[in-house]
């Protein structure tokens, strides 16, 4: 099986809820987690950065990655988004089943 975590901080909740809607929507993602506000530091734009951030969890498959990518940058408030996925090795087989199915362009549903 090939499920994926996406992790993409957002600046506040309006755009991380409106981004998580959609990319379920267009079953670009099975499930999305909003985790509470964070503080993140970065550097951007050669200074030190300090800002409350909502970070956001986006279960998906490889297949459909680069079509959540495109999604986010296109519609992200951020110049630069954080879009980082991570390959789930293992997990409860009946739940990466359901994260394949969910995220199925829905012209391949049965």
């Amino acid at each position: 099986m090939s499920v994926l975590m996406v992790v993409c901080s957002c600046p506040d909740q309006a755009s991380a809820a409106a981004l998580a809607q959609t990319l379920v929507e267009r079953r670009l993602a099975a499930c999305v987690n909003l985790l509470p506000p964070m503080q993140s530091v970065y550097r951007w734009q050669g200074r030190i950065e300090h800002a409350s951030e909502i970070l956001l969890l986006a279960k998906t498959t490889a297949p459909r990655l680069p079509a959540l990518k495109d999604f986010i940058v296109r519609h992200h408030p951020y110049e630069i988004p954080e879009i980082l996925a991570f390959s789930a090795s293992d997990g409860l087989p009946s739940y990466l089943r359901w994260v394949e199915d969910e995220t199925l362009p829905a012209t391949a549903q049965p």
